[in-house]
């Protein structure tokens, strides 16, 4: 039955032996619903069998009810699914969607995932126990000024760039509760990257240092040999039992096979240490990166040049050919003496990595291929990664003198 609904009309209307409903005939859709009890509530319906009850008429106006009714009946008219009759997204804590939903999928698709998650749970400590939807931008800008007095490990505090990849994993964290239905957007999703202190450029090492690190490992090898037949020689005086021989040529330990073939791969030193022989194929020229070993989480198979088959088949007749390659977690300590033998200052190990990059760049690779061989997600990595070197620019540039 539809009636022009006032105020005083609904007010004053008398309930009866069972429910009846009243349609207004203002607002199409709206529904006043007496109950035998006198309870009155308002419904909206949009098409057949489809409504929902929007409150009270004892604490919900006519005139509000009308809004609500007309706003459904338009998302409806355009969209065919107003947005009350969207299935709620669950409510959920930032610390129970991490334990409950996030942490099983990155510990099966994240290499490191343990540490990972481990540092989010540390630095949102304060945000764990707070609704999803509440974690917006009001409440990272209140974060971001409390990081940046955080202390650091080496001393002063915690710098923008940290904080910032602090952010972002954050909001990666969040994208995900999106993307499982556990919000409706990602109100990160638009927050805008902190200013930070500029990268420093890429570092990658000239020639003349990639010659002293080349002969610092020669040399290494060089005199571990002539120390370990000077020992074979006053043992065997004195008949006691010789050390295993250093052929000439052949390594003396892990260290320039692990160097070189970062050189000539562009392995991160988790890659290059965690390799078995079986992800080796001689015969095929070829390396695989197993995806959990791999930062991406996704497997990928590197070609072996001249110099990195030739490392390889070298090292494979100094010890185990099965089970790990070099059999070392660690290479600081040696690592640190080679760079003061060969005199090359500021150069990370991870600074290899760089340099392979920047060679093939050089070298008139284009970028897509330089970020496969990288294991890369996306090209604006490899990017970072690719600098040329400011000789090669400079060459580059001089070109065109005269040309004109």
């Amino acid at each position: 039955m539809r009636v022009q609904l006032t105020k005083r009309f609904v007010a004053t209307l008398k309930p009866q032996d069972r429910p009846f409903e009243l349609r207004d005939a203002q607002v199409r859709g709206l529904v006043l619903r007496v109950q035998p009890s006198g309870h009155k509530a308002w419904i909206v319906t949009w098409t057949h069998g489809k409504r929902r009850t929007l409150g009270s008429a004892g604490h919900l106006a006519l005139d509000n009810a009308r809004e609500i009714a007309s706003k459904v009946i338009s998302e409806f008219i355009q969209t065919g699914l107003p947005s009350i009759a969207k299935p709620q997204t669950p409510k959920i804590t930032l610390g129970a969607f991490l334990r409950d939903h996030y942490a099983p999928w990155a510990r099966a698709e994240l290499k490191g995932a343990d540490s990972y998650l481990e540092r989010i749970e540390r630095v949102f400590a304060t945000a764990l126990p707070r609704a999803l939807v509440t974690v917006d931008s009001a409440w990272v800008e209140r974060w971001w000024s409390q990081r940046l007095q955080t202390p650091s490990p080496g001393g002063g505090t915690i710098s923008k760039a940290t904080a910032w990849r602090d952010l972002a994993s954050l909001r990666s964290v969040i994208s995900k509760a999106v993307k499982w239905g556990m919000l409706d957007a990602n109100p990160l999703a638009s927050l805008r990257v902190k200013a930070a202190q500029p990268r420093t450029v890429v570092r990658f090492l000239s020639a003349a240092e990639e010659r002293r690190l080349r002969k610092a490992l020669a040399d290494r090898d060089a005199a571990a040999a002539t120390a370990r037949a000077s020992a074979n020689s006053w043992r065997q005086a004195r008949k006691r039992t010789l050390l295993p021989t250093v052929a000439p040529g052949a390594y003396s330990d892990h260290l320039t096979p692990v160097v070189l073939l970062a050189l000539n791969t562009g392995l991160r030193r988790g890659e290059l240490l965690s390799l078995q022989w079986s992800d080796i194929n001689l015969d095929a020229r070829m390396l695989t990166v197993r995806r959990e070993q791999a930062k991406s989480g996704k497997q990928r198979h590197v070609p072996l040049n001249a110099e990195a088959l030739a490392v390889l088949t070298t090292w494979k007749t100094s010890g185990p050919v099965e089970g790990s390659v070099f059999g070392v977690a660690s290479v600081k300590s040696a690592w640190e003496g080679l760079l003061v033998a060969a005199e090359v200052e500021s150069f990370r190990f991870h600074d290899l990595r760089h340099h392979f990059a920047s060679r093939l760049v050089m070298a008139g690779v284009d970028l897509n291929t330089v970020r496969e061989l990288l294991g890369h997600a996306d090209l604006a990595m490899t990017l970072r990664y690719a600098h040329l070197a400011p000789e090669h620019l400079a060459a580059a540039v001089n070109k065109l003198a005269g040309s004109g």
